[in-house]
């Protein structure tokens, strides 16, 4: 099969794209057995490419038992057959190629699911073995060994060790059924390497890489210490992985994104550096509560660490792990943190969909590359999933404390007559759609020009074609120019004469002078003042 190479005019398209991400399982459900499938999302390209979307970040479709919604990987070259096949893969990967859609696919390389023939063929194997050797097996602590081999936390809370009949333990920074890889041994690394070599030669274009800052660990395996290096969170083992990966995307002209979750500037940007990965996911402008200054340092401590290193900024309101935009920002809280998720907590939707109409604009001016969520488009809210239905590990894993991720999950409406919301025609739903559900249909929003569908449509149309949008990536080159504002008002020049404000003052402000208006996220006041919580763009 021919390699997914480049043309020198399409090479850095990756550098200011609109990406749209794909939870396959919520999308649209082509076969009507209630999963979302790849037939689904072949049945919506034309959909994709009205909205105006550069690529498609498909989340997880491998083979999985789903304990962790796919991310808990039992073969890296098959397709799950609740999506799908690998043909139905490669055939989707071309349709959309040939409509201007390009794809990137999710590789997770931390861990692997417990049904993985690796991991069985470690259960099987028994203690001291080489199949062992891929894994993080220990003895355990004290006299009997019934104690964990040391005291890491579980990203989903609790012991990551989970102790076997004959008595030894394995390592999972995540669920029981995700064993974590041992990223020390040669064949986890051309393993991986060869995945890799997979799927750029089935046309895919980019690699968005799950915890990319988790894979390598301590081979000591050591209990914390304040100020020793993090055991397992962003060691220096790690650049050299990444350099290799580089170096087979560059064969392909292949990308990749990392899911890099760190507070130090200076060590995120050494993910980025020009023989490491293209970009990396920008969490800290995602949790940033709905405030001017707040958001105003974190676009500007963005923009700062990726220029360090001549990579382009990744923008992103929310993702498949994150408490939907309209939802988040109706609450009194408008920020994000796992740790703060309970139930119960009041939202004003009707304020929230405001803002995440605001937001939308403010982020999609930004420099850089923008990711959005299936469904975002639509407005639609965080759903309060019935106790006796969830099924995110992060829930059980907190002990019942936490609502889990599933209300961000709920599969998409797309029609207001058809069954189940026109997600699929015959069963319902894997997981439950609200009675009001239909309301946000696309086919509802199409039609109406004040809808949030309409107004995604017109930003992305307008970001693709107005010069004023572009990344240069030049070294130097200023991308974005800060304007005096109100306090409370964020506003900024890009090149070519536009402008962005964003008001999130209490008050109605003035717009800076301007020639036309381009796109609000409201209506403007009688005298062309910016009402609060609105955002436009304008051309100067």
């Amino acid at each position: 099969m021919a390699a997914n190479r480049p043309s020198e005019s399409t090479a850095n398209w990756w550098r200011d794209a609109a990406i749209y991400q794909i939870y396959v399982r919520s999308f649209a459900d082509g076969d009507g057995d209630g999963t979302g499938d790849l037939a689904g999302v072949r049945a919506r390209l034309p959909y994709l490419v009205e909205l105006g979307v550069d690529a498609l970040w498909f989340t997880p479709w491998y083979l999985s038992p789903l304990a962790d919604g796919g991310y808990d990987v039992a073969d890296y070259r098959t397709i799950d057959p609740a999506f799908g096949t690998l043909a139905e893969a490669e055939k989707l990967i071309a349709e959309a190629r040939e409509l201007g859609i390009r794809t990137i696919i999710d590789i997770v390389p931390n861990h692997v699911s417990d049904q993985h023939a690796w991991f069985r063929a470690a259960l099987e194997a028994g203690s001291g073995s080489p199949e062992r050797d891929l894994f993080h097996f220990r003895k355990g602590r004290g006299p009997d060994g019934a104690t964990p081999p040391n005291d890491w936390v579980s990203e989903f809370g609790g012991t990551p060790w989970t102790r076997l009949d004959d008595g030894e333990w394995y390592l999972h920074l995540f669920a029981t059924q995700q064993p974590d890889l041992n990223w020390a041994h040669p064949a986890v690394r051309q393993e991986h390497e060869e995945v890799l070599r997979f799927w750029f030669e089935r046309g895919v274009s980019g690699v968005r890489i799950d915890s990319a800052a988790l894979l390598a660990k301590d081979p000591a395996l050591p209990d914390f210490a304040e100020g020793d290096p993090h055991p397992f969170v962003d060691r220096d083992e790690l650049h050299d992985i990444y350099r290799a990966w580089r170096a087979i995307g560059d064969e392909y002209g292949g990308v990749f994104v990392g899911e890099v979750w760190l507070p130090d500037a200076e060590r995120f940007a050494r993910y980025l550096r020009p023989d490491e990965l293209h970009t990396a996911f920008n969490f800290n402008f995602l949790a940033c509560p709905w405030d001017a200054g707040l958001l105003r340092t974190a676009i500007d401590d963005t923009l700062s660490e990726h220029a360090s290193v001549g990579a382009p900024a990744t923008w992103v309101l929310c993702n498949h792990d994150v408490t939907r935009t309209v939802t988040r920002y109706g609450r009194a809280e408008t920020g994000f943190d796992f740790d703060a998720k309970t139930f119960g907590t009041p939202t004003d939707l009707a304020l929230g969909t405001r803002r995440a109409r605001a937001a939308a604009l403010l982020s999609l001016a930004l420099p850089g590359a923008a990711y959005l969520y299936q469904g975002e488009e639509l407005g639609l809210p965080e759903v309060d999933i019935p106790l006796d239905r969830i099924q995110d590990p992060m829930h059980f894993r907190k002990g019942g404390a936490d609502p889990g991720r599933d209300g961000c999950r709920v599969p998409l409406p797309w029609s207001a007559q058809g069954p189940y919301a026109g997600f699929g025609a015959d069963a319902e739903p894997w997981l439950p759609q609200p009675v009001d559900w239909a309301s946000y249909a696309a086919d509802l929003q199409s039609d109406d020009p004040d809808s949030m569908l309409t107004l995604y449509r017109e930003a992305l149309r307008l970001r693709r074609e107005e010069p004023g949008f572009a990344t240069t990536g030049e070294p130097g080159a200023p991308e974005l120019t800060w304007l005096d504002a109100a306090p409370g008002v964020l506003a900024f020049s890009r090149t070519d004469g536009l402008l962005c404000v964003v008001n999130l003052a209490a008050e109605a402000a003035e717009l800076p002078g301007h020639t036309a208006v381009l796109l609000a996220s409201g209506p403007l006041d009688g005298a062309g003042r910016l009402p609060q919580d609105t955002a436009v763009w304008l051309r100067a």
